[in-house]
């Protein structure tokens, strides 16, 4: 395990690789589990105000969920994580014409329309962040949905801290990161 500051970060997050490979997944990860993306802090407040400016970036059936129901919901432990349609895709993804699930918000986000990416949950995918009173623990999320993301990973020779760079970042500075890349390289 590496130690940066109130992080504590799984030696997997630097020793497995991970790359997504849409054209085998299909973004499964934005239809399975038992609820929707993670919400942090301010992120439904930042939903609600872009709303508008996603909206054509969405399904009709998204639409439907939010309009009807609001994009977030209670997630029972005094968070918010994303609503679903049906109990499957979040109401924030889009089918394209191959099949893959894309996020609407990014893509909206993509096109300049709005200057957020994506819940940062989502962004940091597959490291998952689990926050305790005084730091935040990083752990490698492994899921077989993703089997083709670690193989193609392998052949590509990315290192998931390497993948999400710029979700890490985004989360913790580059400072941070630059430091968490100097601990990976001298623990190598």
């Amino acid at each position: 395990m590496i130690l940066i500051d109130n992080t504590c970060i799984s030696d997997d997050v630097a020793e497995k690789f991970f790359v997504c490979n849409l054209d085998k997944c299909k973004g499964a990860c934005c239809v399975e589990g038992d609820m929707g993306a993670p919400l942090e802090g301010d992120e439904p407040a930042i939903l609600d105000r872009i709303y508008d400016d996603i909206k054509p970036y969405l399904s009709p059936e998204g639409i439907r969920v939010i309009e009807q129901k609001g994009g977030y919901e209670s997630d029972g432990d005094g968070g918010f994580v994303t609503n679903t349609v049906g109990g499957r895709e979040c109401v924030y993804a889009t089918w394209d014409d191959r099949g893959i699930l894309k996020c609407g918000i990014e893509e909206a986000y993509n096109d300049g329309k709005v200057d957020w990416k994506k819940p940062i949950s989502c962004h940091l995918y597959p490291i998952r962040v689990t926050k305790y009173e005084s730091f935040h623990a990083l752990n490698y999320d492994r899921w077989p949905i993703c089997s083709p993301a670690c193989s193609f990973g392998e052949q590509l020779n990315v290192p998931i801290y390497k993948f999400v760079r710029e979700a890490l970042v985004r989360a913790y500075g580059g400072e941070w990161y630059t430091r968490l890349t100097k601990a990976i390289e001298e623990k190598e």
